[in-house]
């Protein structure tokens, strides 16, 4: 991470965001598994917008952030499904 927006103030918040959340959100909400959170992603993405980026944070571990949050955010599919046998993918039409 780089760039103007990830500056101390950023990195404080992050290090509060894990503290407070130090669990995946995903592992623990979807998958009913526990894993360690290692990035506080931010829930709505910003593209560099510095009000969005001020915006809501969730943690979750690497995985997750690399895969499932990064398929949603370019417009991806998310494979998979959850305890209850529906689709991770928000966009999937059984979730609609």
């Amino acid at each position: 991470m780089s760039g103007p927006l990830y500056d101390r103030r950023w990195r404080a918040r992050r290090e509060q965001q894990l503290r407070d959340h130090p669990l995946c959100r995903l592992h623990m909400e979807v998958r009913g598994e526990v894993r360690a959170a290692t990035v506080a992603d931010h829930v709505t993405p910003h593209r560099n917008d510095p009000i969005k980026f001020e915006g809501p944070l969730q943690s979750l571990c690497a995985e997750c952030h690399n895969s499932w949050k990064q398929a949603i955010e370019n417009g991806g599919h998310v494979k998979g499904c959850d305890l209850n046998g529906m689709p991770l993918d928000p966009n999937h039409a059984w979730n609609k």
